[in-house]
């Protein structure tokens, strides 16, 4: 046997397992009017989609950094309208690539949503009420990016609206996840609903033997240096109670920012006695001397 029949056997060997590995991948193993899938359609999908998520997020972060130079359009709005545009445009993708990778009728779609009213029967409405509540919280915007909420006790700056939860940062930069449906169906107090303000609360310990009008005054001195506390509604200090070694305050104050982050606790230990012999705090060892 010469080479060219060598080469020839092994031509054909080669175009055989190709032909079969072809086969195995156009094989369809459903193959309805409605829907057509096989190995190779699947493979493609997967990759359409992957392409589809990437070009997306790229996409919606350009919107982002183009929506956010338009400062005269309020900030939730900002946030409201790139994150319905990213939604669209994963829906448009999605759909495309079913329809041009598996031949889906879209028709056939309310079969599916069908199907997955029956799941939805059997556990899964909470994440469905969580999501048909993130679309309300996007289109009625009750809540938007910037304000600052009270739910049940839990009090801090909204982050971010995502489709089923939404993250909001206390003072101490804790971030609190919230279902997107307690947010629509419980009780929630938004404190700068139609109104840029916010009221901060900054609670505030001192030792017991301290002078209560001096506390006072002190605090509300150095609320009025800051630069972001506004003057109406002025700042004001409340006693909370009396503590087992301390008695504690809150300095309440308001501010025009949209997220702001202070420092929310300290304790006064020591400041140097005025002119007029005033002092803030007495130390404890004090009495030891």
């Amino acid at each position: 046997m010469n080479t060219n029949t060598y080469m020839t056997a092994f031509w054909q060997e080669g175009v055989g397992v190709f032909a079969r590995v072809w086969q195995f991948l156009t094989t369809r193993f459903v193959d309805s009017p409605t829907m057509k899938i096989s190995t190779l359609r699947l493979i493609v999908g997967l990759v359409l989609l992957t392409i589809v998520l990437v070009l997306s997020n790229r996409f919606s972060a350009v919107l982002d950094r183009r929506i956010a130079k338009r400062t005269h359009i309020d900030a939730g709005l900002r946030y409201t309208i790139a994150r319905l545009l990213r939604y669209l445009l994963l829906v448009i993708g999605i759909v495309a690539v079913l329809k041009g990778a598996f031949e889906l009728d879209l028709t056939s779609i309310a079969v599916v949503f069908t199907a997955l009213s029956v799941g939805i029967g059997f556990g899964l409405q909470y994440i469905a009420a969580d999501i048909a509540s993130g679309f309300i919280l996007l289109f009625e915007r009750p809540i938007r990016v910037g304000d600052r909420i009270t739910i049940g006790d839990d009090e801090g700056d909204v982050q971010s609206i995502k489709l089923r939860t939404t993250i909001i940062y206390t003072n101490d930069r804790i971030a609190i996840i919230i279902p997107n449906s307690r947010l629509v169906t419980q009780r929630v107090i938004n404190w700068s609903y139609g109104d840029p303000r916010a009221r901060i609360a900054i609670p505030i310990s001192v030792g017991t033997t301290s002078d209560v009008e001096l506390v006072t005054r002190t605090l509300l001195s150095a609320a009025e240096e800051i630069e972001n506390v506004l003057s109406e509604p002025p700042p004001k200090v409340q006693f909370l109670k009396f503590g087992d070694y301390s008695l504690d305050f809150r300095l309440l104050v308001w501010t025009g920012i949209e997220i702001p982050y202070p420092k929310q606790e300290f304790v006064l230990r020591q400041i140097k006695p005025a002119s007029e012999g005033d002092h803030l705090i007495a130390e404890d060892d004090r009495s030891e001397d």
